[in-house]
């Protein structure tokens, strides 16, 4: 957001900072260029990527997406405010006529001495609400809708496979194998993606906080 050069990143370094990284979830949307306060800090982002978290001054911002290499008309803008310390994801969601900015707090809990810290992020436009489950039944997130997302719970650090169920049914619409979260570090599931349809309903298992 500033230029590159030695007095501005130590007048950087001397202000208070936020972190931001930047999430694109929305299907059949083209890639994107981010731009904050007309500068661009993110270029071409995919579908289904993210960035790592980047250094922000605390402030107000209007954040912009326009499609890749080009800056006519935003495809969306929406004010950002940052504050001193915090560490949150911008999800870009929903459908390619219909894209939404979400500012989603990350790591915002104490830690369990360890155990991982995990929740689930509903960000597919077209499933219905959904249960996370074990394969043996056991619930760890009921019915959470399109745009929610859940509390952080803590975990054992151990291999899991977590089953996505339509709400307070056995219907099993994804079986998410291998989730390996760490102890002492905070994790989020997002489900992406449409159901019976391209790109496919997926999970993304994402580390949170810096």
């Amino acid at each position: 957001m500033y230029a590159n050069n030695k007095y501005n990143q130590k007048q950087m370094q001397q202000m208070p900072m936020g972190y931001v990284r930047v999430i694109h979830t929305v299907p059949g949307a083209p890639n994107v260029d981010v731009y904050a306060n007309d500068k661009k800090i993110v270029s071409n982002l995919a579908y289904g990527n993210y960035t790592d978290y980047l250094s922000v001054p605390e402030g107000k911002y209007k954040i912009s997406l326009y499609p890749a290499g080009k800056k006519d008309t935003p495809i969306l803008s929406d004010m950002l405010t940052v504050n001193r310390d915090t560490v949150m994801t911008i999800a870009a969601l929903g459908n390619p006529d219909d894209i939404e900015l979400s500012s989603i707090s990350d790591a915002d809990v104490m830690k369990k001495p360890d155990k991982a810290m995990i929740r689930f992020i509903h960000l597919s436009p077209d499933a219905p609400a959904v249960d996370i489950t074990l394969p043996d039944g056991t619930v760890l997130f009921s019915n959470i809708p399109f745009e929610h997302l859940t509390q952080y719970i803590d975990v054992m650090p151990m291999n899991y496979t977590l089953q996505v169920r339509v709400a307070g049914t056995d219907n099993v619409v994804l079986t998410v194998p291998d989730v390996k979260p760490e102890a002492n570090k905070f994790y989020s599931v997002y489900a992406i993606g449409l159901v019976g349809d391209t790109p496919e309903l997926k999970a993304l298992l994402v580390q949170d906080g810096r």
